[in-house]
């Protein structure tokens, strides 16, 4: 895990400790923003879901949560974690090559506006 958060950091994660653990929480408007933007579903998805409110300049807090590890994880340490750096790969890639574009939250028409 620290690997992976330390290509986090290179790759633009910077202000978020923790991008895997945790619940995330949004407000209504924030949710119709980032979410008509994301591409990945999986594991990965909640990277980008940080990316794209930290390039709309939306407030991002952690809150700590108390979490009780239990046995019989599914996870393959090895095979999920290369999977979800190549995921990460993939996401920087097509963002910083412009194939995915983060469409400005001003454009879109919100039902409740």
């Amino acid at each position: 895990m620290h690997s992976f958060h330390k290509v986090l950091y290179i790759l633009g994660i910077r202000n978020i400790k923790d991008t895997q653990c945790g619940f995330k929480l949004f407000t209504r408007k924030s949710t119709l923003h980032i979410f008509t933007n994301l591409h990945v579903e999986g594991w990965i998805f909640d990277i980008e879901v940080l990316l794209i409110a930290n390039s709309l300049k939306m407030p991002i807090v952690e809150i700590p949560v108390n979490w009780k590890e239990i046995d019989g994880s599914k996870v393959s340490l090895i095979k999920d974690s290369l999977l979800m750096a190549l995921d990460l790969l993939v996401i920087r890639l097509n963002y910083w090559l412009r194939f995915w574009k983060i469409k400005d939250p001003n454009s879109l028409k919100l039902k409740s506006e």
